[in-house]
């Protein structure tokens, strides 16, 4: 009886432990399924294949490499915005500076790309392409373009001045990158593309802080040519906006057909002209008025000539009677 009781008791023991050991290898089994569904979910042995003593050299340099390209981002930014704000219109600049940001991701992505062995041959060749594609389909739109980012960059236009570009005159209202946009004298709009003006003779009249005026006049024959000169050189002075450095000019011009001629120069500020031209004439007269010295101008001697009446006898019959 006891025996049987023992029998009992181990093969129950047996059983329990067999149990256990069931239990343990099937929470092994499950723990090393949940292992490697995790690893493949999450890479881990990609991962760990690729974390070499090599590859973690180019992350390393790669870091370096983002954080320079970053500082030079940042000083090319800094000087746009510095140069370029006083010139042209903040859309623009807002262009231009999405552009450069663009510019520092492509080059960013091609440069990691690069480091870690994947070729980018084809996407340089794809874009290539369609970089052709597209510039014979717009080839006027890109050379305005291109155009445009000289104009921007070169420093010889901002909003405000005043330019003439052909036979066009007027104050420069926006500066955009495929165009600049003008008002004439006389209030018109005009639209002149960036290609126009680096292909074309353009000029900046208000470049300069002086700019200078030139007006012809010219003396009878009968003055004497250094009262004519002293006369004329007092007239700048008349004019209050007429700047004294550089200083006014006075010089003989040749003989003309009815006169001699002489041409008066003088500076002044771009924002004086009008008042600076109509102040030159009226100083011109004068000076030349008190001096006694007399302007020629053309005359027309008017003579009508009156037909004398026939005065001599008629003949008639009658005198031969």
């Amino acid at each position: 009886m006891e025996n049987e009781i023992v029998n009992a008791a181990d093969e129950a023991g047996n059983a329990v432990m067999n149990a256990v050991e069931t239990a343990g290898e099937a929470v092994k089994t499950v723990g090393i399924g949940i292992v490697e569904e995790t690893k493949s979910m999450f890479h881990l042995d990609e991962i760990t294949n690729y974390l070499t003593w090599a590859n973690l050299a180019k992350v390393v340099t790669s870091v370096v490499a983002i954080l320079l390209l970053w500082i030079v981002y940042k000083v090319i930014r800094h000087l746009i915005k510095k140069n370029a704000a006083k010139r042209i219109q903040k859309k623009t600049l807002d262009v231009i500076l999405k552009v450069v940001k663009y510019a520092f991701y492509v080059i960013v992505v091609a440069y990691v790309l690069g480091l870690f062995g994947i070729k980018i041959s084809a996407i340089w060749g794809a874009a290539g392409i369609a970089g052709v594609a597209i510039g014979f389909a717009a080839q006027t739109s890109v050379s305005n373009l291109i155009s445009g980012l000289f104009v921007l960059t070169e420093g010889s236009i901002k909003v405000g001045d005043a330019v003439s570009v052909g036979d066009v005159t007027g104050i420069v209202d926006e500066i955009n990158l495929l165009s600049i946009h003008i008002h004439t004298f006389d209030n018109h709009m005009v639209r002149i593309p960036n290609s126009t003006i680096i292909n074309s003779n353009f000029t900046n009249i208000n470049y300069h802080k002086t700019r200078r005026i030139t007006l012809n006049v010219s003396v009878d024959y009968a003055t004497d040519m250094k009262t004519a000169l002293e006369a004329l050189q007092k007239a700048p002075g008349l004019c209050p906006t007429v700047v004294a450095d550089p200083a006014p000019a006075v010089w003989f011009d040749g003989f003309g057909e009815s006169g001699i001629n002489m041409t008066v120069a003088a500076w002044f500020k771009p924002a004086d002209f009008l008042q600076t031209k109509n102040d030159l004439y009226i100083a011109i007269k004068q000076v030349l008025d008190e001096a006694g010295i007399t302007i020629p101008f053309n005359q027309l001697d008017v003579k009508i000539k009156e037909e004398k009446a026939d005065t001599s006898t008629a003949t008639t019959n009658e005198d031969w009677l």
